[in-house]
């Protein structure tokens, strides 16, 4: 797994105002991240990865006008994912592809047709479930999971209250324990 960047990202997003080429560390960093966000997002691996591709062009492009202002580059470049992916989902009708799963959920048992079909009945379940949500709700588990955020990252990029985004993911994530062990 990449790894995890921090407080120095902002000292990483300044030295790449001066060189470009020191951006390639805050790619690295953010790639699989950003991709696994956009995948939640996009109907398939090609778009997201196009996706992926525009949001770290943006990025580079708008880093001389980067002011950390208290708000983590990590909150800084999911915002710039977030308007791509809004901006290509209003080119195409929306989709709920929920492909990215606990890993737990998504291993298979090829060798044994009882439990892959439980499996898949979970996977159904799960979707159907994600599905029903607004695509608010959608967006928040989507930053957390797949986007690796924190509640304060995401509070940036949602433009909302830390406290906020704390309660609603809490709440979201009981909902959804509760909804799923009822059925």
């Amino acid at each position: 797994m990449e790894a995890r960047l921090d407080e120095s990202d902002a000292q990483r997003a300044q030295a790449a105002r001066v060189d470009p080429a020191a951006f390639s560390a805050l790619y690295a960093g953010f790639h699989a991240r950003v991709f696994r966000y956009l995948r939640l997002r996009a109907p398939s691996d090609e778009e997201a990865a196009d996706l992926t591709q525009q949001v770290f062009v943006q990025a580079l492009d708008a880093l001389p006008r980067y002011d950390e202002r208290g708000a983590p580059f990590a909150a800084w470049l999911f915002r710039i994912a977030r308007n791509a992916a809004i901006d290509a989902q209003r080119k195409r009708r929306p989709t709920v592809d929920i492909g990215l799963l606990p890993d737990a959920l998504l291993l298979s048992d090829e060798g044994n047709p009882e439990a892959e079909a439980l499996r898949q009945e979970r996977l159904e379940r799960l979707r159907v479930l994600l599905g029903g949500l607004d695509q608010g709700q959608r967006e928040l588990l989507a930053l957390r999971f797949a986007g690796g955020l924190t509640a304060r990252e995401i509070a940036v990029v949602v433009g909302r209250r830390e406290g906020a985004v704390k309660r609603q993911l809490s709440r979201l994530i009981q909902q959804l324990r509760e909804q799923y062990g009822e059925r």
